[in-house]
């Protein structure tokens, strides 16, 4: 039975605005051909593809998620899938680390 909780979140053509919001072209890139592919997510992963298309089918369900070229993707932690892809995929990524990120530096060094 999957779990429902571990839900594939695909935004269609974010906004410019958003994009740059997250910086994705620093993010490192990721291919690969057209094939079918076992996943295991052990961080969430958030995604934006250059180009492609897939269809994920997460393990234990029988549905699937369609997602492609412009589409921003997260997939949570601890996610098992299949990646059917039939277009070559070409993206960007990150993981989310998964301790706590550091509290905002506040300190503004100005000496005079």
């Amino acid at each position: 039975m999957a779990d429902q909780n571990l839900r594939i979140i695909v935004e269609k053509n974010p906004s410019q605005s958003r994009l740059g919001e997250l910086n994705f072209m620093c993010w490192p890139k990721w291919g690969c051909s057209p094939g079918r592919y076992q996943l295991k997510f052990d961080a969430e992963e958030t995604c934006y593809l250059v180009k492609g298309k897939v269809k994920a089918y997460p393990k234990g369900s029988s549905e699937f998620v369609e997602f492609g070229a412009g589409d921003l993707v997260t997939i949570p932690k601890g996610l098992s899938c299949t990646w059917d892809v039939s277009l070559a995929v070409d993206k960007y990524y990150k993981f989310e680390s998964s301790s706590s990120p550091p509290p905002p530096s506040s300190s503004s060094s100005s000496s005079s």
